[in-house]
Parts: structure tokens; sequence; C-alpha cells
């Protein structure tokens, strides 16, 4: 009888720590999309700044030429966001992403762009690094 359920007890464990393992995975993706959220809310009042300037003259090139990029980002969150609404979503996006990247379109704005190089960087310097 001991030997059954150690037997029993085996696969039990293995279900629970992949699950766990799941979820800090699905975690870390959501903190991830967190972070990128915030920086293009920030990013976003600083264009609202920089056209209110601009309405009164004191707006220079370089200001306009970041605020226009954002305002360009936003249309492309925009754009996305259509696609979050038809059925289907959790396909069709990541399809989108992927055939705008073979195409040559960014799609993404950029804040998401640069998560995934900085995430992309932290996997190729894991790899260079000695292990123990």
């Amino acid at each position: 009888m001991q030997v059954w359920r150690k037997f029993f007890k085996a696969p039990l464990r293995v279900t629970l720590i992949v699950r766990k393992r799941n979820t800090l995975k699905l975690r870390r993706q959501m903190l991830l999309i967190k972070m990128a959220l915030a920086q293009e809310k920030h990013e976003t009042k600083a264009m609202l700044h920089t056209y209110a300037k601009y309405t009164r003259g004191a707006a220079n090139k370089s200001e306009m030429k970041e605020a226009n990029q954002q305002l360009v980002d936003l249309l492309k969150g925009l754009g996305i966001g259509v696609f979050a609404v038809l059925p289907f979503a959790p396909i069709t996006i990541p399809v989108v992403i992927k055939l705008g990247r073979v195409v040559g379109v960014e799609i993404l704005p950029s804040a998401f762009s640069e998560l995934k190089e900085v995430r992309d960087k932290k996997t190729i310097a894991d790899k260079q690094s000695p292990d123990q």
C-alpha cells in the first residue's frame, strides 16, 4: 500500500510544480506589460504637454519630433486594440504582429519593442555568462 502512495504522489508533485512555474511565468509577463503600459502613459503625457507648448509657440523642433513619434505609437496601439475586440484575439494578434515583422512593419508601440530588445539582450548575456 505504501508503494502505491509514493507512486501517486510523484505525478501530483510534478503537476503542482508545473502549475506554480506557469503562474510565475504569467505573472512576469503581466508585469512586463504593466511596465510597458506605464511607459506609454508617461510618454503620452509628455506628448500632450509638448503639444500644449506648441500651441503657445514654445516648443522646439526636437520636442515636436518626439511628440509626433509618440502620436504614431499611440495610433499603433489603437490599431492593435481593434484586433483585441475581434473573436479569436489571442490567435489573431500574435499572427498579425509576426506577419508585420515579416513584411517589415513594426505594429507594436515603441515601449513594447524596447522591452523585447532589453529581454533579448538579457537572454544573450545569460547565455554568454559562464555557469558556476
